[in-house]
């Protein structure tokens, strides 16, 4: 069996089953991920970051975040789903003033360590 490569954009893997009492929808089957949940606060945002082990598919639950991938800005809405490749310099923030939460799919070897930081709000490296 073939290892499924961490870099391949997840979007178009999303399952979505319908039944009788709604739907449901699948983001990962049978692989290795690291799944989490990050909660923004109002006004804050993480820092501009890339991994060189792990690609990330962002779900918004609530928001909306201003996102940048790659360079790309834009306003993530609650829903929507944003594919972050193996590489890619990335960042989240809250521009609004509840909490904003996003469910993280890791693929790929997840270690905390792996996070470079290029810019940071505060003073991490």
């Amino acid at each position: 069996m073939t290892e499924p490569s961490p870099d391949r954009d997840r979007r178009e893997a999303v399952f979505v089953e319908e039944r009788p009492w709604g739907r449901f929808r699948q983001f990962t089957a049978n692989e290795p991920t690291t799944v989490k949940t990050i909660t923004v606060d109002p006004g804050q945002r993480l820092s501009l970051q890339r991994h060189q082990h792990r690609a990330e598919l962002w779900h918004v639950l609530a928001g909306p975040l201003d996102v940048t991938v790659d360079g790309r800005t834009w306003s993530a809405q609650v829903g929507e789903l944003v594919w972050v490749p193996v590489g890619a310099v990335h960042r989240m923030g809250n521009p609004g003033d509840r909490e904003a939460v996003v469910l993280e799919l890791g693929f790929g070897h997840f270690d905390e360590s792996d996070i470079e930081r290029l810019e940071d709000d505060y003073s991490r490296r």
